[in-house]
Order: structure tokens, then C-alpha cells, then sequence
């Protein structure tokens, strides 16, 4: 069985900068033809998305796909409610948490598996300011050590 290639689109590095990530998953997405055709040029932003559940269904708001210029008629609104594609029983599991706990259910990546595009969705809770800074804190130090060890081998 040959094994499927995953090519990334896009990710949402805001998610990481401003959530705890707590349980990733991957989920399929209902596209029209013009936004594949947008999607395989790169053109979409996920900076300011979120998903929510309504009626038993996954959805993801707030992910802009630009227009294919080629499109003409057959673009939609780059802003519209998307579907996402998962089993009821994990759409309600994630239900679930979300109203029970105060969890987030935000799209980390979107990228192709074969011909498929697929949207990593993670579980997600926020972040305070110091945790924030912790992070950063944290991730500037490891950069100054793998500079001085550089430095020190060279």
C-alpha cells in the first residue's frame, strides 16, 4: 500500500502563540472546486479562525480563502461557514468539552492528503499574559544556548 504524501497549505501559528493545544485531530472540509483551485496556490489565511458545533455539525468560521482569479461566477464568499467533515460521536465528544470546560476547538493546519485537503482542528484552552511570556521567555533562552554552543564548536 503506498504510502499518501501530505503537503501543508497553511497553518495557524497564532493558535500555538495564544492556546494550549491539548488534543489534536484531523478532519476532512467541504470545498467548492474554485477554493481547491485557491487552496493549491496557497491563498488562504487561518490567523482569526475558530470552529463551533450547531446541530450535531462541525463548522469552521472566520477562515478566509481568497477568490481564484480564474473563477469568475463560480467564486464564493472567501469569508462563508465552512463544514467540517468528522464522526458524529467525536463532533459530540467535542461538543461536550467545550461547554463543559471552557475548551476551544481551533484550526491548527490545513494541508493535502493525496488529492484530499484535510484540517488539523486542535482542543484548545487560552492562554494567559504569563504563560504567554513564560513561552517566550523559555524559547528565547534555548535560542541563546544553541547560539553559544554554535559559537563554542566552531
Amino acid at each position: 500500500m503506498p504510502k499518501e504524501s501530505t503537503k501543508t497549505i497553511a497553518q495557524n501559528k497564532k493558535a500555538h502563540h495564544d492556546y494550549f493545544v491539548v488534543e489534536s485531530m484531523e478532519a476532512g472540509i467541504e470545498l467548492v472546486g474554485t477554493e481547491v483551485k485557491s487552496l493549491r496556490a496557497g491563498r488562504v489565511n487561518l490567523k482569526d479562525s475558530w470552529c463551533s458545533v450547531a446541530k450535531g455539525e462541525l463548522f469552521v468560521n472566520g477562515m478566509h480563502i481568497s477568490p481564484y482569479e480564474q473563477g469568475n461566477i463560480f467564486n464564493k464568499d472567501p469569508m462563508r461557514v465552512r463544514r467540517l467533515l468528522m464522526h458524529k460521536r467525536e463532533i459530540l465528544r467535542l461538543y461536550g468539552l467545550v461547554k463543559q470546560e471552557g475548551y476551544s476547538i481551533i484550526p491548527l493546519s490545513l494541508y493535502f492528503k493525496g488529492s484530499k485537503v484535510k484540517m488539523q482542528v486542535g482542543l484548545c484552552k487560552g492562554k494567559k499574559l504569563y504563560d504567554k511570556r513564560a513561552d517566550m521567555a523559555a524559547r528565547d533562552a534555548k535560542r541563546n544556548i544553541e547560539r553559544h554552543l554554535k559559537e563554542q564548536f566552531r
